[in-house]
C-alpha cells in the first residue's frame, strides 16, 4: 500500500496486489457467489471496478472452495483477473441467527441450502480463502448485533481478536509449510485484520491496538451498519480509523449508501463494500446526480430521458426512463441488468470523483456538493 496524498482526513492511494493495482479510496461490487448479479464481468470491469468481492460462506457450500482450488483459483474459475477481496463468512454466520452457535473454537452453523452441518473455525476461514486464491484475505470475527450491553461487546470483541491471532499464525504456517490438503492458489495473498467493539469507543481502541500487535497488511472496521443510528456509525468510524496505521489500507465493512462513502473518505476510510447499488437496482430503486429515483413511479411511464443525464453509462446513453420502468414492470432480466449497470457506475464514477477531488485538493467542497444533490429524493417527491 502506497499512501501518495491526503485532503483533510481524506487519503488518496493505492494498493498492489498479484493481481493488479487498486486505486484507493476504492468501493468493491459484491460478487457474492462469484459473480456481480446480472453483470458480466465485462460490463463491471467497463463501469470502472479495479477490484470486486467474493463470499467465503457461499463459496464453501456451492461449488466448494476445494473444486474451486483444484481449478486454478477464484480468479481463473470466474475469468475476473483482476484484484478479489473475500470475507471470511463471519457476516453471513452471524445472519443465520437461529441456524448457528458460537463456541471459543469457532463457529457451528446449518447450511441454508440442506440444513446439513458445517464448522467454521479461524483456521478453516484461512484455508478455504488460501483455495480460493483471492488477493485479501479476511480474517474469521464475531460480528455482534446491535444494540448490544457493553459486557457483551467487550466479550465478542475480545474471542474476534483471539480468532485474528489464530487466523495470522495459520497463514503464517501455510506461507512457511503449504499443507498437502490445502491447494494455495494465490501466493502472494495479504490479510487483513477486523476491528470490532460494538459503538464503545473505548473498546473499539483496544480491539484496534491489540490487532494491529498481532500484524496485518490492512485493517478493516467490522460490526457497523448493523442498525445503529448513522451518526453513531460516523462517529465510531472517525474514532476507530483514528487508531489504525497511516501506512496500510483501511476497509468499512459493509457500509455503503453514496453519502457514507463520501462521509466516510473524510474520516480516513480507503475501502467500500456494500450490497446496496445492486440490490437496489433489481428492486428498481436507482442513484443519480439528482437524487435517488424509483423507477416503478408512473411518472416515468412516458418520460423519454435518461436516467440520469450527467452519467456515462451504456443504461443512460440508449435507453429512457419509459423503457427501464416497462422493462421493470414486465419483469424483464434485461431490467436488472441495466439499472444495475447503471447503479454499479454511478458509484464507481463517484469513487473517481472522490480521488480526483483528492488530487486537487478540493474534497472537502466536493463533499458538501455531492451530499446537496445526492442525498435529495429528487424525482420521486
Amino acid at each position: 500500500f502506497a499512501l501518495s496524498r491526503t485532503d483533510g482526513g481524506a487519503r488518496l492511494g493505492e494498493f498492489a496486489t498479484p493481481h493488479g493495482v487498486a486505486q484507493t479510496p476504492a468501493f468493491m461490487p459484491v460478487g457474492t457467489q462469484g459473480a456481480v448479479k446480472g453483470m458480466l464481468f465485462k460490463d463491471v470491469e467497463d463501469a470502472g471496478a479495479q477490484i470486486v468481492l467474493g463470499n467465503t460462506y457461499h463459496l464453501h457450500l456451492r461449488p466448494g472452495d476445494e473444486l474451486i482450488g483444484k481449478l486454478g483459483g477464484l480468479h481463473r474459475f470466474t475469468g475476473w483477473d483482476r484484484p478479489i477481496l473475500t470475507d471470511s463468512g463471519g457476516y453471513q454466520v452471524f445472519s443465520l441467527a437461529e441456524r448457528r452457535r458460537i463456541t471459543e473454537d469457532g463457529a457451528e452453523f446449518q447450511s441454508h441450502l440442506d440444513g446439513s452441518l458445517h464448522r467454521l473455525t479461524p483456521e478453516t476461514a484461512v484455508d478455504i480463502q488460501a483455495r480460493l486464491g483471492s488477493d485479501i484475505a479476511m480474517v474469521l470475527d464475531e460480528c455482534l448485533a446491535y444494540p448490544a450491553t457493553r459486557e457483551q461487546a467487550a466479550e465478542s470483541m475480545q474471542r474476534s481478536v483471539r480468532w485474528a491471532g489464530r487466523c495470522r499464525s495459520r497463514l503464517e504456517a501455510l506461507r512457511s509449510s503449504p499443507r498437502p490438503d490445502v491447494i494455495v492458489s494465490n501466493a502472494g495473498q495479504a490479510q487483513f485484520g477486523i476491528v470490532q467493539g460494538g459503538t464503545f469507543p473505548d473498546l473499539r481502541c483496544e480491539s484496534a491496538e491489540a490487532t494491529k500487535a498481532i500484524g496485518f497488511e490492512g485493517y478493516a472496521i467490522g460490526g457497523l451498519s448493523v442498525g445503529e443510528p448513522i451518526d453513531l456509525m460516523y462517529d465510531i468510524v472517525a474514532e476507530t480509523a483514528r487508531h489504525l496505521p497511516d501506512a496500510q489500507p483501511r476497509y468499512l465493512m459493509g457500509a455503503g449508501t453514496p453519502e457514507d462513502l463520501v462521509e466516510c473518505v473524510s474520516r480516513g476510510i480507503d475501502m467500500f463494500d456494500c450490497v446496496l447499488p445492486t440490490r437496489n437496482a433489481r428492486n428498481g430503486q436507482l442513484f443519480t446526480s439528482q437524487g435517488r429515483l424509483n423507477i416503478r413511479n408512473a411518472r416515468y411511464a412516458e418520460d423519454d430521458g435518461p436516467l440520469d443525464p450527467q452519467c456515462r453509462c451504456y443504461t443512460c446513453s440508449r435507453h429512457s426512463r419509459a423503457y427501464l420502468r416497462h422493462l421493470h414492470l414486465s419483469g424483464e432480466m434485461t431490467a436488472a441488468a441495466l439499472n444495475t449497470l447503471h447503479n454499479l457506475t454511478f458509484y464507481l464514477d463517484s469513487m473517481k470523483r472522490i480521488r480526483d477531488a483528492i488530487v486537487f485538493g478540493t474534497f472537502d467542497t466536493f463533499r458538501l456538493e455531492f451530499l446537496r444533490s445526492v442525498s435529495r429524493p429528487a424525482h420521486d417527491s
